[in-house]
């Protein structure tokens, strides 16, 4: 939400098909305060977060870790399958 503009900004994504979606809340708003330390504005912060946790779960999809609920792909940019 823009104090200034008083409108809403919306970020969605097709939904992944996994159990593998541990952290990702935690994720998200690790990776907002992350960017805005890095100096992008509050929309661009958010939209990058949204990026980066989205492409996280769908590398975390592949994996069956536990017997439940696994983790997201942190490294996916790093680890090559």
């Amino acid at each position: 939400y823009c104090s200034k503009t008083k409108k809403f900004t919306y970020f969605r994504n097709k939904k992944i098909d996994t159990l593998n979606t541990h952290g990702t809340g935690c994720s998200l708003s690790c990776a907002i305060a992350s960017y805005l330390a890095l100096g992008f504005k509050i929309e661009e912060a958010c939209e990058k977060a949204n990026t980066y946790v989205n492409e996280a779960i769908t590398s975390g999809s592949k994996y069956k870790i536990g017997k439940k609920t696994g983790p997201i792909n942190h490294m996916y940019r790093i680890i090559k399958d």
